[in-house]
């Protein structure tokens, strides 16, 4: 049905385009050139149907966009989350303090360094 909807909005976009485009503007328009005296309709009842063409087009264009969200697909029975969502909540937060495992006790033995002085060395010999 989403894709009837659409369609029909795509064939109102494109008539709606047109008809605005026939319509005769302050410098004539493609609708001067219905001014020939043999015709069947005259100027103004050619302006009329264009008018009212322009306002039902834009009545069902308005009526198919706000009545085509009712049957927009919202397929949440399979659990599946958008992929923004699953990014969103995997991710890392870059401001947090990273946790490091607590050192045991057995982790801090370690052979410490002799603390006995390094050995002086001996006095140079004098100059002669």
């Amino acid at each position: 049905m989403y894709t009837l909807i659409t369609v029909l909005l795509f064939i109102v976009c494109i008539l709606l385009i047109l008809i605005v485009l026939v319509q005769n503007s302050k410098g004539g328009g493609l609708a001067s050139n219905f001014q020939s005296s043999n015709q069947i309709m005259g100027v103004r009842k050619t302006n009329d149907f264009l008018e009212k063409a322009t306002w039902i087009l834009a009545g069902a264009l308005l009526f198919l966009s706000i009545g085509g969200t009712a049957f927009i697909s919202r397929d949440n029975k399979s659990g599946a989350q958008s992929a923004i969502k699953d990014q969103i909540q995997n991710s890392v937060d870059p401001n947090q303090v990273p946790s490091f495992p607590a050192p045991t006790p057995a982790d801090t033995k370690t052979d410490a360094p002799a603390t006995t002085p390094p050995a002086a060395l001996p006095a140079p010999a004098p100059a002669n």
